[in-house]
């Protein structure tokens, strides 16, 4: 009997390879089915019901233990995807596919965006290297600005004014990222 369940509970349990996503169900997932997924509420990896799905993908689900709705996750934060045991090919346009796997094009957008964000700090360092406390002017909407001019804002920091956009519009990098900040407004 007990070779007989074993068997039954290994057949039963599916799990996607292209997604790492594992569910208990002996059909393909669809909106309204379940799957096992991470509660952003619960902060465990519950049974959830499909909302929404974006292709074979679930994109909304709602949780079976507290009823919350939530983008679907695969597992907890932090945790790495099993190693599916085909390879992928290597070029996403050479697959054919509308937009190859989800995870490649995650890892390049945060890859570019951690580029930028590097870039973005070396530039705004270089700008204040060397800069005293008394070189940064307050950052007031009524005050205007000049290109190159340092800034003392009270939320952002430190900043440099990185170019004028109109009378009224300035674009200052801090360390973080750049903004656009209004200049030249009466009280």
């Amino acid at each position: 009997m007990f070779a007989v369940t074993n068997a039954l509970t290994n057949r039963d349990a599916h799990t996607h390879k292209d997604f790492g996503i594992r569910h208990t169900m002996s059909k393909p997932l669809r909106a309204g089915g379940e799957v096992d997924a991470w509660c952003t509420k619960c902060k465990l990896v519950l049974n959830h019901r499909v909302i929404a799905m974006v292709g074979p993908v679930p994109a909304r689900v709602e949780c079976s233990t507290c009823g919350s709705h939530h983008n679907f996750r695969a597992r907890a934060p932090g945790e790495k995807a099993e190693k599916a045991e085909k390879t992928r090919p290597t070029s996403t346009r050479a697959s054919g596919a509308s937009g190859g796997s989800p995870s490649l094009h995650s890892a390049r957008g945060s890859s570019r965006a951690a580029a930028a964000a590097i870039d973005r700090a070396r530039e705004w360092e270089k700008a204040i290297a060397g800069k005293g406390i008394r070189d940064f002017r307050p950052y007031r909407v009524s005050e205007t600005f000049s290109e190159g001019e340092l800034v003392k804002h009270s939320k952002f920091g430190d900043g440099v004014v990185t170019r004028i956009l109109d009378a009224r519009k300035v674009e200052i990098l801090f360390k973080d990222e750049s903004r656009m900040l209004a200049q030249g407004l009466s009280d």
